[in-house]
């Protein structure tokens, strides 16, 4: 390999060309599934990629493009503003159209969503955004119901192994490397899943080892080299998501000291702090929930407050959140019900709602016994009637079990009152 190709990125040197050698997102781009079928039509059509890092959205936009015979145009949501939104959407209709892929999309403020709007709407521009947040707390509305949102999952063991398959068959760059099946759990771990660090591992971890001779790399290989190259990453933003997550166990953990340190971290470096807001209100739910119902409305608050406010003012705000919810009695209840619904749902398929809690809006429907038999629980002493609220085959399965803390011990105690021994409270 020639030293200029050498100078390009391991991840680009081996990007995929064609939607075939893609791995991973099979929900997506299996049979019949559907940017599957959207890659075989001949109409781009506007969508938001919602997953993790280094999962292959950018190259997951370029191959639709290719796919779809339209000319591919990527920016970063960090780095453009809406001079530049306007300079390509003017380029986009003297060309008749293209593929505008933005990265990190959640990072434009409304005016700047505003301005893609129009472009989007009249098919100049097909935009197809990444985005590693919720889409719907940051991308307006407008826009959101103009595309289609589709969710990329994080790489499995299977497809990291793929991966580094893949780019040794490639790439004359790694000819010269051996690695064991049994001895990848180090990269995978450093890694995290995400697959653009994957192979950012792997060719630092070659350029240190590999001389002139075949080298084999082990799971102590990859420790030493990551040992003596970690300012490396620091110095590329790697440990972004390590921080945060540490942040969000100190908190879990009641421990406020590292979650202020973390905190700390976060804001030197320059983090989004609507990013740490946002975080910290999927906590409060998440593990604290009913344990302290106010931990909620804290976090809610903070995070319009610290958007009102801004730097450095907002750090001050963050701080008093995170002591908050770290000094909070914590519950994962809701949580565990919600996923325990979802399990359900997926084994048992969707159960018919029963006819005494169907809506009746018209005579046929009460003919055929919706809404018959339904109890107004505020007719009865203590707004209370026993009903069957679950379909008959569900009857019975408790989803919500309260947690070990004081309020949750007043709601087990409420519903055993109210539900004697259906549920086992």
């Amino acid at each position: 390999m020639n030293d200029g190709n050498a100078n390009i990125p391991l991840a680009e040197r081996v990007r995929p060309q064609n939607l075939s050698d893609f791995i991973g997102q099979e929900h997506l781009l299996g049979k019949d599934k559907p940017l599957k079928i959207l890659a075989e039509q001949n109409t781009p059509v506007s969508m938001i990629f919602w997953g993790p890092p280094g999962v292959g959205k950018t190259t997951l936009a370029f191959l639709l493009s290719k796919s779809w015979k339209i000319p591919f145009y990527s920016i970063s949501a960090i780095s453009s503003g809406v001079k530049e939104i306007r300079e390509i959407i003017e380029k986009a209709t003297k060309a008749g159209g293209f593929l505008l892929f933005i990265d990190e999309i959640h990072r434009f403020n409304k005016s700047q969503q505003d301005a893609l709007l129009g472009a989007v709407e009249k098919g100049i521009i097909t935009l197809i955004g990444a985005t590693t947040e919720n889409p719907s707390f940051e991308v307006i509305s407008a826009l959101l119901s103009r595309c289609q949102v589709y969710v990329l999952k994080a790489f499995e063991k299977e497809h990291l192994d793929k991966l580094i398959e893949m780019a040794i068959k490639k790439d004359e760059f790694l000819k010269s490397i051996e690695i064991a099946f049994n001895e990848r759990d180090a990269l995978y771990i450093y890694s995290g899943g995400d697959g653009r660090k994957l192979l950012n591992l792997l060719e630092l971890i070659v350029q240190t080892e590999c001389k002139n001779s075949k080298v084999l790399i082990t799971n102590e290989t990859v420790e030493r080299v990551l040992q003596q190259k970690i300012a490396f990453y620091d110095k590329q933003g790697e440990q972004h998501y390590d921080i945060i997550s540490a942040f969000i166990k100190s908190i879990r953990g009641s421990d406020p000291n590292g979650a202020v340190y973390w905190l700390a971290r976060m804001l030197k470096g320059g983090e989004d702090i609507k990013f740490i807001a946002r975080r910290m209100v999927i906590l409060s739910s998440e593990d604290i929930g009913n344990a302290n119902p106010n931990a909620l409305l804290m976090a809610t608050q903070c995070f319009q407050a610290v958007d009102m406010i801004g730097m450095p003012e907002a750090r001050i705000i963050l701080s008093q959140t995170a002591i908050y919810l770290a000094a909070s009695p914590k519950s994962n209840a809701s949580y565990l019900a919600i996923e325990k619904a979802y399990e359900t749902i997926e084994k048992n398929g969707d159960q018919a709602v029963p006819l005494h809690l169907r809506n009746a809006p018209t005579k046929l429907m009460k003919k055929l016994g919706y809404g018959k038999n339904y109890k107004y629980a505020h007719n009865f002493e203590q707004n209370f009637t026993e009903l069957e609220f679950l379909p008959e085959k569900l009857s019975g399965i408790k989803f919500y079990e309260p947690g070990n803390n004081i309020r949750e011990d007043e709601i087990r105690k409420f519903l055993k009152q109210r539900w004697k021994d259906k549920y086992g409270y």
